[in-house]
Formats: C-alpha cells, sequence, structure tokens
C-alpha cells in the first residue's frame, strides 16, 4: 500500500525522520527550487527517491494545499507499547504518554500530535476502532510532526492496565464538578494523559481507567475548550511539572 503526502513541512518531516518507504518525488514544474523546497529535493535525492517535475494539474488531484511538492510513501509505522516505554528508559525518563480516546477530526489529532512532540512525549495511544487515523491529512495538519513520534493503536483500557503496572498515573482530562483542578494534581513522574473524543469525552472503560479527573480552569464566558487546545495546554502543564 502506498500514500501521498502533500505540502512542503510534512513532507520535509517525513524525508528527515526517514521511517517510511518511499517511492516518488513530485514537484510542480516552473517551482523554484529554493529554501525548503531545495531541501526535500535533496533528501529526497540523498534517500535514493526519483524525482519527477510534473504539471501542477498533478499535484492538485492529490491535494489542493500542495505547496507544489508530493510524495509517494509506505503505510505509516505504527509502533509497540514496549517500544514507547523502550524510548522512556533509553532517555532515563519517566514514561509520557498521550492517550487520544476515539478523536474523530484529523485536524485535532494532527494538532495533537505536533504538540505532543514538541514537549517530548514518548508515544501516543489510538484506540483499535472509531478514531481518526494517521492519514496524509494529519500529517499535514500535524506539519510532520507524526513522522517523528510513536504512536501505536490498542486497546486503550487494556494499554492503560499496563502502563499502570509501570508506575503510570493515567490522568483523563474531563471538565465536570467530580474532576480535580489542574493545580491540584500531581502531574510530575510516569503519565500517561487522556484525551476524550470531541463530542462525548472519554468512553467509560477508559474513563473508569483513569487514576485522577482533571479539569482546566475557565474564568472567560464560555464553557470548554475543545479537545485539540484543551489537550495542548495539559500537555504544556505536565511538561512544566516534569521539569
Amino acid at each position: 500500500m502506498s500514500e501521498w503526502l502533500y505540502g512542503r513541512n510534512p513532507i520535509y518531516e517525513a524525508l528527515r525522520a526517514n521511517r517510511r518507504k518511499f517511492f516518488r518525488l513530485q514537484v510542480a514544474q516552473g517551482a523554484q527550487e529554493k529554501g525548503r523546497l531545495a531541501e526535500i529535493v535533496g533528501l529526497a535525492r540523498k534517500r535514493g527517491v526519483s524525482v519527477a517535475y510534473v504539471p501542477r494539474q498533478e499535484l492538485d488531484k492529490i491535494d489542493r494545499n500542495h505547496q507544489g511538492v508530493s510524495l509517494q510513501v509506505g503505510d505509516y509505522p505504527y509502533a509497540g507499547l514496549s517500544n514507547m516505554l523502550a524510548l522512556a528508559a533509553a532517555r532515563e525518563e519517566a514514561p509520557f504518554m498521550l492517550v487520544l480516546d476515539a478523536l474523530q477530526d484529523p485536524q485535532n489529532l494532527g494538532t495533537l500530535l505536533r504538540t505532543a512532540e514538541a514537549v517530548g512525549v514518548h508515544g501516543v495511544l489510538l484506540p483499535l476502532a472509531h478514531t481518526a487515523t494517521i492519514t496524509p491529512a494529519v500529517v499535514s495538519s500535524s506539519s510532520g510532526a507524526s513522522e517523528h513520534l510513536l504512536v501505536t493503536q490498542v486497546n486503550l483500557a487494556q494499554a492503560l492496565q499496563i502502563l499502570k503496572d509501570e508506575d503510570v498515573w493515567a490522568i483523563g482530562l474531563d471538565g465536570g464538578p467530580e474532576s480535580q483542578p489542574a493545580d491540584r494534581v500531581n502531574l510530575k513522574g510516569g503519565l500517561a494523559l487522556v484525551v476524550g473524543s470531541e463530542g462525548d469525552g472519554m468512553r467509560r472503560l477508559v474513563r473508569d481507567r483513569c487514576d485522577v479527573l482533571m479539569r482546566l480552569p475557565m474564568r472567560g464566558q464560555i464553557e470548554s475548550l475543545n479537545a485539540a487546545v484543551a489537550g495542548s495546554v495539559a500537555l504544556y502543564l505536565a511538561l512544566a511539572a516534569r521539569q
């Protein structure tokens, strides 16, 4: 199986990460080969990828936001939970995981992946079904951050129990009145931050596996933040606590 990535930053990061199979790079005829585009072409040739110069209309068939370049790649390389724990051990850090319970919107998933990579999480856990996965649209919305992350698809309730056996605390992000304010929650040490879906939040089995439910402070007129924004804020709170 293969798919087409598009956009300069996503393609650059995919080539830089070098975790996928690469088949062919397409560049729009007449595009100025400088800056990031020149870096992409140089990396592609370094990786032994053929470079074809095609009419812009060919790229339009892939996505209108191609920015003059597309890259044919193999399937996304999902990892295992053991790989994530091994990465934490190799870095001599307490495990730091992001658990996304059935997010549906590729933009939200991409945003959270970008934040997760920026704060240094060791892995991102997705459910086995009823979720957005790592598609070209998600790679694009993450600006290529997905290509540097370890992502797995697992039974989340079972995976959370495995993490708890490794002294990782599961903290569920929830705006309900029974949730503890963020400034009262210990975000140090082994942590799995759980973010629920856009509409329904966490599913019951996942929610029941959480050790603590945490809510973000809300001092304005709106009642909540969307999943991507709330999850990103919580990830940076965890980063600050870990430092």
